[in-house]
């Protein structure tokens, strides 16, 4: 294949256009090869549409969208078994058992059979495999999606929404899981509302408003980025909370949302100057402590509050 040596996915001025609806704006993104990044918005952000130019399931009004150095539906004919996809919603045959289906998916990939036994085990599906999906709960049918979208070792993994439905603990198997993918090699482009489980499961994150790519960095990038404030929780014991607010004066933003828990908000490059200065005035007092730097939900609201890009 004539793919761009690095890239796994190359966009440029792409935007689409439904009418004089533009559901997406002209995008610059480089994917490198093996990278994991995550698409994060409010519902109409363009997400979705940028998912589907990506799968080749549309095409950019202008611009230029490549996947290894070729149009997706070029690479797609090319590498049946290259992209998996598990899309937000996905819908299954309810009379047919998940072992059926997912044989079904690994013929039209072209995948080895002896994936499908393999794949129901790694999604916990190994016993019920042979049960009609209709009677599969939402979270089994995610993880049967979740097997189809594996089948042939694919070089490009796309997730909508992979883990709605799913329990705690499979969500963890599940990351787990992508993060194998990674390691022998596939790029993952995963979209997603749960910011606060996606932050540290990818590469990178790219912030969608409104049909326009309004961030893109790592999880660090967007905190330094930001210039939001890391937060100090201090735990003390009793009646040395009012001593560490005393401690801290008018210097610092502080709260006091119990008596013995004070929480304090100060710039990165300050924060070494404020543990030292708590714990040389009021250290005797002191039971934990916490640097609690911008979380994810945190950043995203930061940056669609701020306007335009």
């Amino acid at each position: 294949m004539n793919a761009v040596a690095g890239l796994a996915i190359d966009i440029k001025a792409a935007a689409k256009r439904y009418g004089r609806d533009e559901a997406l704006h002209a995008m610059d993104l480089a994917l490198p090869e093996g990278e994991s990044l995550a698409l994060i918005g409010h519902n109409g952000a363009g997400k979705t549409t940028l998912l589907k130019l990506i799968l080749g399931l549309t095409q950019p009004t202008t611009g230029s969208l490549r996947v290894w150095g070729m149009p997706p539906l070029e690479y797609k004919a090319q590498a049946a078994a290259g992209v998996g996809f598990l899309p937000e919603s996905i819908a299954f045959k309810g009379h047919l058992s998940g072992r059926e289906i997912l044989s079904s998916y690994a013929a039209l990939k072209g995948a080895k059979p002896g994936q499908v036994r393999e794949l129901l085990g790694v999604v916990g599906l190994g016993a019920d495999a042979d049960r009609r999906v209709r009677t599969y709960s939402k979270g089994m049918r995610q993880r049967l999606g979740l097997a189809q979208a594996l089948l042939g070792t694919p070089r490009l993994l796309i997730l909508d929404e992979p883990t709605s439905g799913l329990d705690p603990e499979f969500r963890r198997q599940f990351y787990e899981l992508i993060g194998q993918q990674q390691s022998l090699g596939a790029t993952i482009v995963l979209s997603s509302h749960s910011l606060t489980e996606i932050e540290a499961q990818t590469d990178r994150i790219a912030i969608l408003q409104a049909g326009r790519l309004k961030q893109l960095g790592s999880l660090e990038d967007l905190r330094l980025r930001s210039g939001l404030p890391v937060r100090v929780r201090v735990v003390t014991r009793s009646g040395g909370g009012n001593l560490i607010v005393a401690a801290i004066g008018d210097t610092y933003r502080c709260e006091q949302p119990a008596g013995d828990l004070v929480q304090i908000w100060c710039d990165r490059d300050e924060k070494v100057q404020l543990v030292n200065r708590l714990f040389e005035q009021a250290g005797e007092h002191i039971v934990d402590l916490d640097l609690i730097p911008p979380r994810l939900d945190d950043l995203f609201t930061h940056f669609v509050d701020v306007g335009p890009a």
